[in-house]
This record gives C-alpha cells, sequence and structure tokens, in this order.
C-alpha cells in the first residue's frame, strides 16, 4: 500500500482517480499539509509520496521496474521559492518545506528517496542545503539537471534531479568529503550494495 500526501483538493481527487483505473498504484490520500504529517502517521505504508501531485513519481517507478515491495520515498518540493518565475523569497519563503520533510526523514530513515526541483541558480543552493542535510543523516546523495526534451517533449524546461541512498537504512555510509558532496555527477544508472542496479530513473522518467 502506498501512501500519497498532497495538499492540493483538485491534485488529490486526482491521485483518487488514477489510483481507481488502476493507472498508479494502489494507496491513500492525505491531504493534510505535509508539516502535519507524524511518523506514526507512516508505519502502514513502504512507498510515501509527498507533494504527490498528480502521481509522477509513483509513474515513473513503475516504468522504471521498481519492485512494489521496496520501500522508498518521493517528493518534489514546491518550486515556487526558488524559481526564477517566482518571488524568488528562496529559503525565507513560506513554501519551502524542505525542513518539514527532512524532519520526516530524519524520524523514519526511509532507504531511498527520489526528489526533483526546479533548475535554477537559487536551486542549486537549495540543493546545497539538502545534501548537506542528507549526508548529516548518513544518505549518499547525487544530482543531475535533465532537460524534458531528454525524453522526447518538445520543450526544454530543465528539472534537477536527485537521490538520497542511506546504505544499511541509513547506519552505515561514511560521510563524503565536502568537495565530493558538491558535486554533481553525470546522468547514469544507480547501483545499490545489495546488488540491486540498473535503476535507470533519471534517465526513463
Amino acid at each position: 500500500m502506498n501512501y500519497y500526501n498532497e495538499i492540493d483538493p483538485f491534485a488529490a481527487q486526482w491521485l483518487r482517480e488514477l489510483i481507481k483505473a488502476g493507472l498508479i498504484p494502489a494507496g491513500d490520500v492525505d491531504e493534510r499539509s505535509i508539516e502535519d504529517v507524524l511518523p506514526a502517521n507512516l508505519e502502514p505504508y513502504r512507498q510515501c509520496h509527498f507533494f504527490a501531485g498528480i502521481g509522477g513519481w509513483p509513474l515513473a517507478l513503475q516504468l522504471a521496474g521498481w519492485p512494489k515491495d521496496w520501500p522508498v520515498w518521493t517528493g518534489s518540493v514546491p518550486c515556487k521559492p526558488f524559481s526564477t518565475a517566482g518571488k524568488r523569497a528562496g529559503f525565507a519563503d513560506e513554501r519551502h518545506l524542505w525542513p518539514a520533510f527532512f524532519w520526516l526523514i530524519q524520524q523514519c530513515r526511509p532507504p531511498v528517496i527520489f526528489g526533483e526541483q526546479v533548475s535554477s541558480k537559487a536551486a542549486l543552493e537549495w540543493w546545497d542545503l539538502v545534501a548537506s542535510d542528507l549526508e548529516d543523516a548518513n544518505h549518499a546523495t547525487a544530482a543531475a539537471d535533465l532537460p524534458a526534451s531528454s525524453v522526447g517533449t518538445p520543450h526544454r524546461r530543465d528539472r534537477l534531479f536527485w537521490v538520497g541512498h542511506a546504505n544499511g537504512a541509513g547506519r552505515q555510509r561514511q560521510r563524503s568529503t565536502q568537495s565530493a558532496r558538491r558535486q554533481r555527477p553525470s546522468v547514469g544508472s544507480t547501483s545499490f550494495s545489495d546488488g540491486r542496479n540498473n535503476v535507470k530513473l533519471f534517465i526513463e522518467v
């Protein structure tokens, strides 16, 4: 069973219709703000999707062949504070909800997290914070800028896709150096220490 967190009522209803039609995995849709979600609320679920929108991440995981019984979290944290099209208030914007998402990550320690953010200069500062927070919580991190045109759309629309992986459920990975964690890796497949290979989510979404 999946958990979907989406505060927008229209998008939440869309999620329910997609679930009913069998287009995304079965699950419960929670319309509360992520700031009101507690770790205990997430205990029944192995796969949790925050800021779920209309189900892009669960669909991407299906297309990438991610097994239904592998635990994973996803979260496309609101981009408006860091978008060049918005007010550019950045970390001062009330819609900067990474701290709430990260608090749940700290409490629940999901082994794998996928996320997405707008690609901009301000977003690079956001990613610097996210990578630092995750690595302080013993997650290895990686990120790549990908244009929508790389998967066949007629427009560019660059986005920053990122992953956090907790080797040994977040308890075994050693801290990387400051310079290593700031390095932006090239796009490629992701391999895990327990033999899970070829999860090319950055390419196939």
